[in-house]
């Protein structure tokens, strides 16, 4: 293809265009673009890099996984075992813990990126990517820190932004008129800096229930806001995770019986959940994961303070005042600060202009997975977790390595 000469990114043809009174460059890369730089774009960088074919990376922080070093808990540790969180090509250092903390993860992450020499265009937003159909090609535009604009052209783009890219931050009635201060847990650090203070968490998944226990240990008096049903499972059984120990279960037996079984050990270790406010919902929690994608709640902890009446669990809010929080039970409560642990969604669908069924849905989520139409590839977006990060990273490599050899075929030829 002659509009895609190149084959290293770093002899790419950089040339200017004068475009309604801006100076906008359009550089054409020969190996893919990744939108990202957190674990999926490092992991798909690395698999390509295996394979011979270069790629560019292109990143809207300062820094790689801006998540995790911007938006993360002080006390945050990987809820899984770590071989289901490594990356691929490379194992966690032997001496770390099962479990390993923000600050191992980090540094393995900066480790990763120096062993596969992975060296992203950072401080780079992406402000629109549209396949050309003339050319062929994809035209990823971007916008600097001075508001300049670049744009990258390629025949293969891999989406790497995951699913956990913008906070959400629900609308509750009465917000302006509370008085302390109302945070996302993408701002929280430490329950030191809450200490004395009536929390009000809302949000019972596992960001909710790890921050109510950190505001414990530093003497705060948290209440957590269940809206729905949760699935709480304890993080070990028979001294083995428990997410170890199902996907073993699953080689051998359907997941509603895999499910029974987690259901049966949970009540004998953590008890009735539902005697504290923690209903479950009718399907089984790993049933419930595939068709809803809601992780299920890795106890380390929590469960055994609201037991003990350290932290208050509370039904939906109704509205705020001033310095209290009134719930639809009817009950108030005099709240000090209120942290949303409301989770995340995808910006993809605000800035990639596609066509095909990939990310047409409504959160801009892929609902075929990881491959779409035109070379356009996704990692990280099957609820699956860093696990299904490799996964996808090793899938993609594989499959752009193939058309890599046609290209190259054809050039020799």
């Amino acid at each position: 293809m002659e509009y895609l000469k190149e084959v290293e990114v770093k002899s790419v043809h950089d040339f200017i265009q004068v475009k309604m009174g801006k100076r906008s460059r359009a550089i054409v890369v020969g190996g893919p673009v990744i939108v990202g730089c957190g674990p999926s774009g490092l992991a798909a960088a690395a698999c390509l890099k295996q394979k011979g074919i270069p790629s560019l990376i292109l990143e809207r922080s300062d820094c790689i996984a801006s998540m995790w070093q911007l938006k993360t808990y002080d006390r945050l540790r990987l809820h899984l075992p770590k071989r289901f969180c490594q990356l691929p090509l490379m194992p966690f250092p032997q001496n770390y813990p099962s479990y390993p903390t923000k600050q191992q993860f980090l540094a393995y992450l900066k480790a990763y990126a120096h062993n596969f020499d992975i060296k992203p265009a950072l401080n780079k937003t992406v402000v629109s990517a549209k396949f050309d159909h003339r050319c062929g090609c994809w035209r990823v535009k971007t916008r600097g820190l001075k508001k300049e604009e670049t744009e990258y052209v390629t025949q293969w783009l891999i989406v790497a932004t995951g699913e956990n890219a913008e906070e959400i931050v629900p609308q509750i009635e009465g917000m302006s008129e509370f008085e302390g201060p109302i945070l996302h847990t993408s701002s929280y650090k430490s329950g030191s800096m809450f200490r004395g203070k009536n929390v009000l968490v809302v949000g019972c998944g596992n960001s909710g229930m790890e921050v109510c226990l950190d505001l414990c240990n530093h003497n705060a008096h948290p209440s957590l806001v269940v809206r729905d049903t949760v699935h709480i499972l304890p993080q070990q059984m028979f001294g083995k995770s428990t997410f170890s120990l199902s996907m073993s279960l699953l080689k051998w037996f359907p997941i509603r019986l895999v499910d029974k079984f987690l259901l049966l050990m949970s009540h004998l270790i953590l008890g009735d959940t539902a005697r504290f406010g923690l209903n479950r919902p009718q399907i089984g929690p790993l049933e419930f994961k595939n068709l809803y994608g809601k992780t299920p709640v890795l106890d380390v902890g929590t469960l055994a303070h609201i037991k003990g009446g350290k932290i208050k669990v509370c039904r939906g809010i109704k509205q705020l005042a001033k310095h209290k929080v009134e719930f639809v039970d009817g009950k108030t409560e005099k709240v000090d600060v209120i942290i949303l642990a409301t989770g995340y969604k995808s910006n993809v669908s605000t800035w990639l202009k596609v066509g095909s069924d990939m990310f047409c849905a409504k959160d801009g989520l892929p609902p075929n997975g990881w491959k779409g139409e035109d070379g356009i590839y996704a990692v990280g977006f099957t609820k699956r977790g860093l696990l299904g990060v490799s996964i996808d990273a090793e899938k993609i490599a594989e499959d752009i390595q193939q058309c890599w050899k046609a290209v190259k075929t054809t050039r020799t030829c």
